[in-house]
């Protein structure tokens, strides 16, 4: 079935996640696409600062500041975004967080936050807009996922568990969604240069700007394909070594990132 590829002259594009890292840069580059960009975070200044950096653009941002875990704000964006600027064509969902665990000193609260920010701040967005898609009959949404869902990384036990969940989510909505003219994909990044990954303690190999990154990103939205993903010859590595058995998957992670030399 045709996937639908949405245009500026379609209606608005809503990112989650934009006052900074990838979620800024995508709004940029859509911006200087033609694309009105409704851009919600909390950082309210952070958005201001995006607008005004985007005014000579051809396009435009729009700040829409709120929690993507109040789901009463989230439907009251989407509704006002429906309202006065045309519909919503494109939905990024891309907000998240990454709070490092170790099985030495879990905290149900680092639990409790990832969920509610990762998965909950997803659907808080995604219910809405859908209601609005189907009644249109066409729209795209991208789900940004990670590479850390493909599989138990260190330090991930929330947040990968959180990416597997969007990644199951988004494959689940496929099989509905291409019924109804709306065109999903989900997005597996590698690691990125952001304050979030500055605190790993293990090596990130193929490293990305977050410049290159949003590119990436955008470009993969012009795509038919389900999957957004790079750098891809990290990912597709990544994403064959989960295949193997468990032994030799555990070996190789531990050897990759020097885990198994840890206390």
């Amino acid at each position: 079935m045709p996937q639908y590829i949405a245009k500026p002259s379609d209606g608005i594009a809503w990112i989650t996640g934009a006052s900074s890292g990838l979620g800024y840069h995508v709004a940029k580059n859509l911006a200087a696409a033609g694309w009105t960009v409704a851009a919600t975070a909390r950082g309210a200044d952070d958005l201001e600062a995006l607008a005004s950096e985007c005014a000579s653009l051809s396009g435009q941002v729009v700040p829409m500041p709120g929690d993507v875990t109040d789901q009463e704000a989230m439907s009251k964006i989407a509704s006002e975004l429906i309202s006065n600027h045309g519909g919503i064509a494109l939905l990024i969902l891309n907000a998240g967080i990454y709070l490092p665990l170790r099985a030495s000193e879990l905290k149900l609260s680092d639990f409790d936050k990832t969920i509610a920010v990762n998965l909950n701040g997803v659907t808080n967005c995604l219910v809405p807009c859908l209601d609005h898609m189907r009644q249109a009959k066409r729209g795209q949404i991208a789900i940004v996922s990670s590479v850390a869902g493909y599989g138990g990384l260190p330090t991930s036990a929330a947040y990968g568990a959180t990416k597997a969940g969007l990644t199951n989510m988004a494959e689940s909505l496929k099989f509905d969604l291409d019924l109804l003219n709306i065109h999903i994909q989900v997005v597996h990044p590698g690691f990125i240069d952001t304050p979030a990954t500055e605190t790993n303690p293990f090596p990130m190999p193929f490293l990305m700007e977050v410049e290159d990154a949003a590119d990436r990103l955008v470009d993969g939205l012009g795509s038919k394909g389900f999957e957004i993903t790079f750098p891809r010859r990290f990912t597709w590595g990544l994403k064959l070594i989960n295949l193997l058995p468990y032994p030799v998957y555990f070996w190789l992670v531990n050897r990759a990132t020097g885990w198994g030399k840890k206390g």
